[in-house]
């Protein structure tokens, strides 16, 4: 088949399945919809893509609306309440619910995250004091080295553990 062939056949498909229905748009799966009767209203105005014509009893031409400046701001106004409206009744209130949703589940996994760091600190607190009183009881402390002997610890090392098991307390103790 020739090209205009094709081109006769796909504008003849195309005129005979438009030409029955006055309403067209683009449903929420992304498929075009063509039917007669109007859409439902969680389809927004930039989806509708035909909509009916209006024809008068004197002819058969379509009628466009007078472009008055007082009408369009009404016809503008109407638009706008009719959109607000559509938003209203179905789409919004399932995806505020969802929004709900999502932010409790944030709110919970915030506030779980804020309880494990909270009883890590007062575990580390709680550590730090228990050394520093070993530390201050004056008993001999010692620890092992890099060769795994044990050494005790002379007085300028205490006194630096001490300093570093202070700072501890300060910060994991308020």
């Amino acid at each position: 088949m020739k090209f205009s062939q094709y081109f006769l056949i796909g504008i003849a498909s195309f005129m005979s399945t438009s030409s029955f229905a006055q309403w067209q748009w683009i449903d929420q799966d992304g498929h075009q919809v063509f039917s007669d009767r109007a859409p439902p209203p969680d389809v927004s105005d930039k989806n509708i893509l035909k909509r009916p014509v209006v024809r008068t009893a004197r002819n058969d031409k379509p009628t466009a609306p007078a472009a008055s400046p007082a009408s369009s701001a009404t016809v503008a106004s109407q638009a706008a309440e009719t959109a607000s409206a559509i938003k209203t009744m179905g789409v919004d209130k399932e995806l505020m619910e969802k929004k709900k949703l999502v932010e409790q589940a944030e709110t919970a996994k915030r506030q779980a995250e804020q309880e494990r760091v909270l009883k890590t600190k007062v575990e580390n607190c709680n550590r730090a004091r228990q050394a520093k009183a070993n530390f201050d009881s004056g008993m001999r402390m010692g620890r092992m080295n890099e060769k795994g002997e044990r050494e005790v610890l002379d007085d300028s090392a205490r006194a630096a553990e001490i300093k570093r098991i202070q700072t501890l307390i300060e910060a994991d103790c308020k």
